[in-house]
């Protein structure tokens, strides 16, 4: 008899905060530079919740960690005209 295969456990997303963003980057610029390594599973950049303009700040969140770590020796990202600084969260 073989052993009944155990489910797989999903893989552990890993969240980056970014800072340094133009006002004029967008969720949709934070996706795309990232794509470099694997699509994100997440891109949010964080906007005033009554003016709308972007607050300077986002997160990316990624799988697997291999991803993560190409992506943080990759650094200095750019774009918008500006030097975006990452950390890991998780």
């Amino acid at each position: 008899m073989s052993k009944p295969e155990s489910p797989k456990e999903p893989e552990k997303l890993w969240k980056r905060f970014i800072r340094s963003l133009s006002f004029e980057t967008t969720s949709t610029h934070l996706r795309s530079h990232f794509e470099q390594w694997r699509t994100p599973a997440g891109c949010v950049n964080m906007r005033d919740p009554n003016t709308k303009p972007s607050r300077g700040f986002g997160f990316v969140t990624s799988a697997p960690v291999e991803e993560v770590v190409a992506a943080m020796k990759a650094r200095p990202h750019k774009a918008d005209g500006r030097v975006w600084n990452q950390r890991g969260l998780s």
